[in-house]
């Protein structure tokens, strides 16, 4: 029989896709099972502002109840919630949720997501782990006080991995080392990954507020760094150089609406809060101080080349199949 653990686990991994992608909102993945645990829905929170993973799994899971397609057409958090209080019929009654993350219990840019189970009466709720945001926790304490059957710390530890980066980013800037490399380990020699791989780093790039890059590469690859193929906004730039000479017909420096800093340090990362680092070997050991995270694209080709040196030690956290490539995440193993 499948279990809570089981049902958890795939909440996880919808969210994962969307890891950085939310910011400053952490990832969070849901979805909801019928009485013998089939799976109804499986969302993600997909874009800070708009409707939270519960709120998206809920209304997948209804439409697949109900047949009816009038709430496809509605995106917006709030009528969402609007719509389903008036429609729900209690048809969650027998239905259990499961979210990585304690339902929010505030009124922020969308309404409190613990207001809409309680209404929706679900009849168990699943919880990874508590939400460490003292404005938006206490989804938790509500549902039990509201007699709803609620479980928490399923997973708990795989969960709290999932939200790292938000609670890094709560204090000071969280700082990851992207890399594109073949099957091989050679980064150089043009593009090496695929476009889903490329369109992804974009996505990215359009969620950070600074892209920090070494002077040799931004020399030698003459790159335009910004988010155009998810027609997204640029970060601003930090080109990490002892020398400040740059052809300043670089693509780069041509961006609208970006700060571009050539700077012999990297004081300036703490000026922002999500910040990736793009670079070479070079660059991997010059900020292995500042790098919270790693995330690695790796081809299934093989290139001619030398391969690089990683002299870090890494722990995986996460990983998974894009398109033909392997993506994954990586944290340093200290000590």
């Amino acid at each position: 029989m499948v279990s809570n653990e089981d049902l958890m686990q795939k909440a996880l991994e919808v969210a994962w896709d969307y890891q950085g992608l939310t910011f400053p909102n952490p990832a969070v993945g849901a979805l909801v099972v019928d009485a013998e645990k089939n799976i109804l829905s499986q969302e993600a929170h997909k874009i800070a502002g708009e409707a939270h993973a519960e709120v998206l799994a809920i209304k997948q899971a209804y439409i697949k109840l109900t047949q009816d397609t009038k709430l496809q057409e509605i995106n917006s958090s709030k009528q969402i919630h609007e719509y389903l209080y008036k429609n729900h019929a209690g048809i969650f009654f027998d239905k259990s949720i499961y979210v990585t993350l304690e339902p929010c219990n505030h009124f922020g840019k969308t309404p409190p997501c613990s207001s809409l189970l309680s209404t929706l009466g679900f009849k168990n709720v699943f919880i990874g782990i508590k939400d460490p945001n003292p404005n938006a926790s206490g989804g938790y304490e509500k549902l039990k006080n509201d007699g709803l059957h609620v479980k928490l710390g399923i997973l708990e530890d795989r969960c709290a991995t999932l939200l790292e980066p938000f609670c890094i980013w709560q204090k000071k800037p969280f700082v990851f080392f992207k890399l594109a490399l073949s099957k091989n380990f050679v980064i150089k020699g043009g593009i090496i990954t695929s476009e889903a791989s490329r369109r992804h780093v974009h996505a990215l790039r359009d969620r950070c507020d600074l892209l920090v890059i070494g002077g040799n590469t931004v020399r030698v690859d003459r790159p335009t760094l910004d988010a155009r193929l998810v027609q997204g906004k640029a970060p601003d730039i930090l080109i990490y150089s002892r020398h400040k000479d740059f052809d300043t017909s670089i693509p780069l420096f041509h961006v609208p609406n970006r700060k571009v800093f050539i700077e012999d340090n990297l004081k300036r990362i703490k000026d922002y809060r999500f910040v990736m680092v793009e670079g070479g070997e070079d660059m991997l050991k010059a900020c292995q101080e500042e790098i919270d995270w790693y995330l690695f694209y790796q081809s299934h080709h093989i290139i001619e080349g030398k391969s690089i040196k990683i002299d870090i030690k890494l722990e995986e956290v996460f990983s998974k199949n894009i398109a033909e490539d392997r993506l994954t995440w990586y944290k340093k193993i200290h000590g």
